[in-house]
């Protein structure tokens, strides 16, 4: 079975390599380019080969280009689809040639150049019977005008069609004749009460001009008056048209495009209205809402829609179904469309994308750039749409509610209205549409261009109404803004545009809440501050207000400031995120990125004074007085030899100073110890934004989901959101940290500041701290044993002795563990304490620049020998004028940070644990 196998497959090679053509590697894949218009007159160009083919014999090119016919003269005798075809040379007495091509026939009116056969004027062809037969002598047949029969020969001359009613109406006959006016194939007439000077040009205030457009020329007079003498529905879009064209500019000097209409509005109040919209006239489109001042803000937050939304349950609403009503630029009636899909985006993308647009509650943004040669390709002509937005009442009854519009282009008496801030001055419009490039024709309309009008943005605003409770909203609004784009090189053209669809709601009742946090929070802040600055002045022992103290306020105050800022927050951001994510029916709606400012300059003023209360903290941190007090004592006296004196004598065996060396680089090196870990927390924080997906709860739509589709759009992100998910998720990390430094790591793993306690106690070295003038702390690392500077046998046996409880314990006061206090000392135990430190710090004469000089150093030696003792006396209750007390601290002085008893007498020592 396997060697057939591969016999067939050899069999099968052979085959292709013998019936397929073989590729030579040096074979060129090119061709001369050639265009239909580059052929000759005797030639075609042949669509498949794509080049110039020679016509038969007594044959020419067509009228496209693409194919052959016979010279004039010459009938067709044979064709087969494409420009085969075969020529016959008529008779001479029978020179002209049907119109079909295909037989020769005798012209007594004489030929055309075609070789057809010719007819005066008013008078059609006629080359068969009625049952079709060929006539061996064409004939012209004169249409009958007269007032039975009103006929004229059609566009193409082969029958006689009623005239155009106009006409009939306005003269009795075929004829337009004077005083009546004829325009755009129309006839009227002159005693009519309608405008004889019309402006038949197109306004581009964008650029600044304006000029006579063909389109208008042609249609625009007799549109206008189909519309006001005959009532002619598509005569009326089509004026409507040329209004939007115009961008519904209003000039009550100029008889244009829209005070055309105007005037026929305002002569046809007699009429019905439409659906008992007063703005809406029969007959004619709905352009305007009226331009009286004040009308806008009625419209679009007056009446509430009558339709609820909702983003979760079984009755959830959230789609906005809009759809249009679509209009050619002719004004017929083109069909009712939804518009999802993109019909009025002009960017490209996926229908899943283009279709978010109308997802209730989703903030959608889309921008592009798109050349100019595209737009003129696929918006030959203007697309109108009406706008509705569709929707379902209790009795499930469906409705649509127009959606009203905010050109920003539009001119009243010369005027940007639109473009004013007050919504009062405002003039809503109903009809829009997305390129023109029919108005900018100059004199031929089957030209270029010379100008275009693009909808380069356009927003569509949602409004929640006040108060709801039931996702209610008010009619939505598009604001739309056009670009005129005057045509130089469509190749090399482009123009941005961008579609946007945003929500909002009014943030005033939002405010005044934040204000009255604001308030009461500062108002907590200013007592909080003040508490601190009294228990600030009681450390440095000064009971005088002076400018250092306001100072000192101050920088309470901002830090505390900096707090109430970063909790109102915190708090409004989580506030938007769980109610907005939360919501089933909808109520609130996420703050535009205009009314996040407020936010955004409170995360501004948190930062700025945190830094000023950061700045402050490490002023205070690289001022405080450090002294590890030494409890060892010499072991007896060695023989040493003097120098200068050739002799020995006995001294003191010195104590190691090794041992507060390495207290003292323990010390520095906890200073790095914190309960949360940096790198932790910001690689956490990272992976539960980028990896989880918490980062999707900050996107500006309604779900709530971690993950999103890669097909699916991606609303823009919400800065509020943003940053409280930030916050919440840094706090949380950071709090379960802090929870578990606490309750595990240290109590099971390591404690590093419980370490160092232990090792003070083993090298018998105190640690006195102050941080103020009259307050500071003060770890008590005396040795139970009496020495720590001892061989490792010795120490173990300390140890020893230590965990058997054959030795007194190591805190302060006897049979206790405390070690660690706060103290506050008296001002007169301070006063000795600088007397002490003075000399430490003096420097006096030449030695100032030499500080490494021998009686410089000297005096630090002595100094700190004596600073040694004091403390150390001092711990052991030597000095009975500055003794100490030791008590507990009050609950409340704990939770406030202060001590209510001054050390007036006697220092006090407060119990750390």
């Amino acid at each position: 079975m396997a060697a057939r196998s591969n016999l067939s497959a050899a069999a099968v090679n052979i085959f292709l390599l013998l019936v397929l053509p073989r590729v030579s590697h040096a074979q060129i894949f090119s061709f001369p380019f050639l265009q239909p218009e580059s052929c000759d007159h005797n030639q075609y160009f042949d669509i498949s080969a794509l080049s110039c083919v020679p016509c038969g014999a007594n044959q020419r090119q067509d009228a496209r280009g693409t194919s052959c016919v016979c010279l004039p003269g010459f009938q067709m005798i044979s064709k087969n689809e494409g420009p085969d075809i075969t020529c016959k040379k008529c008779p001479e007495n029978m020179k002209g040639v049907t119109k079909d091509g295909w037989n020769c026939i005798s012209c007594p009116g004489g030929l055309t150049a075609e070789g057809k056969c010719h007819c005066p004027t008013g008078h059609i062809l006629v080359e068969r019977d009625v049952n079709g037969t060929l006539l061996s002598q064409a004939t012209c047949k004169l249409c009958d005008e007269n007032e039975n029969s009103f006929t004229v020969p059609n566009a193409l001359g082969n029958r006689c069609v009623r005239c155009e009613p106009t006409f009939i109406n306005t003269n009795r006959s075929c004829v337009c004749s004077e005083p009546n006016i004829i325009t755009g194939g129309l006839c009227f007439s002159n005693t009519l009460n309608f405008p004889s000077r019309v402006i038949s040009s197109a306004r581009y205030g964008e650029l600044g001009m304006s000029f006579t457009s063909e389109w208008f020329a042609k249609y625009l007079q007799s549109s206008a008056a189909a519309c006001w003498v005959y009532a002619n529905l598509t005569s009326c879009q089509a004026l409507g048209n040329m209004c939007v064209m115009n961008m519904n500019s209003y000039d009550s000097v100029t008889f244009d495009a829209c005070r055309l209409f105007q005037f026929i509005f305002e002569n046809t109040a007699g009429l019905r209205t439409v659906h008992s919209i007063s703005f809406w006239r029969q007959n004619l489109p709905w352009l305007f809402y009226g331009d009286q001042l004040g009308l806008a803000p009625q419209v679009l937050s007056t009446t509430p829609l009558p339709t609820n939304f909702s983003f979760k349950g079984e009755s959830q609403n959230r789609k906005l179904k809009f759809i249009a009503a679509s209009y050619d630029v002719r004004g017929n009636f083109l069909k009712w469309q939804t518009l999802e899909g993109g019909v009025l985006q002009l960017c490209p993308d996926t229908e899943t994308r283009l279709n978010a647009a109308y997802s209730f509650g989703t903030t959608y943004q889309q921008n592009c750039e798109i050349p100019i040669s595209k737009i003129l390709t696929d918006f030959p002509s203007p697309i109108f749409y009406d706008v509705y937005l569709e929707y379902t009442d209790e009795n499930q009854h469906q409705y649509v509610w127009a959606v009203p519009v905010l050109n920003l282009n539009l001119q009243h008496n010369k005027i940007f209205v639109n473009q004013d801030s007050s919504s009062g001055k405002w003039l809503l419009t109903r009809r829009i549409f997305l390129v023109d490039a029919l108005s900018g024709r100059e004199n031929d309309l089957g030209s270029q261009p010379k100008l275009i009008r693009i909808a380069t943005q356009i927003s569509l605003s949602i409004y929640l109404v006040p108060g709801t409770k039931n996702g209610n909203i008010y009619p939505p609004l598009i604001t739309i803004a056009y670009s005129d784009i005057d045509i130089k090189d469509p190749n090399s053209q482009s123009v941005k545009v961008s579609f946007s669809v945003k929500y909002e709601m009014n943030q005033g009742e939002a405010q005044v809440q934040t204000d009255i946090a604001l308030g009461v929070l500062g108002g907590l802040a200013v007592l909080s501050s003040l508490l601190k600055t009294a228990g600030w002045k009681r450390r440095i022992g000064s009971p005088m207000i002076d400018l250092q103290t306001v100072m000192k306020f101050l920088v309470y105050y901002a830090g505390d400031l900096a707090n109430v800022f970063f909790v109102i927050t915190v708090g409004t951001g989580l506030y938007w995120l769980i109610f907005f994510k939360a919501q089933k029916s909808i109520s609130v709606l996420l703050p535009v990125p205009a009314q996040e400012e407020r936010l955004v300059t409170y995360v501004g003023c948190a930062f700025a004074l945190k830094a000023l209360q950061f700045l402050h903290k490490l002023m205070s941190q690289i001022t405080i007085d450090i002294f590890f007090i030494d409890w060892e004592r010499p072991k007896g006296k060695v023989l040493k030899a003097v120098e200068g004196e050739g002799g020995v004598r006995s001294a003191t065996v010195p104590v190691s100073i090794w041992r507060t060396y390495f207290v003292a680089n323990e010390w520095n090196e906890i200073q790095t110890v914190r309960k949360i870990n940096p790198l932790f927390q910001i690689l956490a924080v990272l992976f539960f934004l980028e990896v989880i997906g918490f980062k999707n709860l900050a996107l500006m739509d309604s779900s709530s989901s971690l993950s999103r589709s890669p097909p699916s759009y991606i609303a823009p992100y919400s800065r509020i959101l943003r940053y409280a998910v930030a916050t919440a998720l840094w706090l949380v990390i950071g709090i379960l940290q802090i929870m578990f430094f606490a309750v595990f790591y240290e109590r099971f793993i390591e404690d590093k500041i419980r370490q160092f306690v232990d090792l003070c106690s083993m090298s018998n070295i105190s640690v006195f701290l102050l941080s103020h003038k009259c307050f500071g702390y003060y770890i008590h690392g005396r040795s139970v044993h009496g020495h720590a500077d001892t061989n490792m046998e010795e120490m173990n046996m300390n140890l020893k002795r230590e965990a058997e409880n054959l030795c007194s314990q190591r805190g302060l006061v006897p049979n206790t563990d405390g070690q660690t206090f706060q103290i506050a000392i008296s001002s007169q135990m301070r006063q000795h304490y600088d007397r002490i430190h003075e000399t430490l710090t003096r420097k006096n004469g030449p030695a100032r620049l030499l500080s490494s000089s021998a009686s410089t150093f000297e005096q630090s030696i002595k100094a700190y020998h004596t600073m040694n003792k004091f403390l150390g006396s001092f711990i052991d209750h030597v000095h009975k004028e500055m003794d100490y007390f030791i008590k507990d601290k009050l609950l409340l002085e704990r939770i406030l940070g202060m001590e209510f008893m001054e050390p007036m007498e006697k220092s006090i020592f407060y119990n750390d644990f």
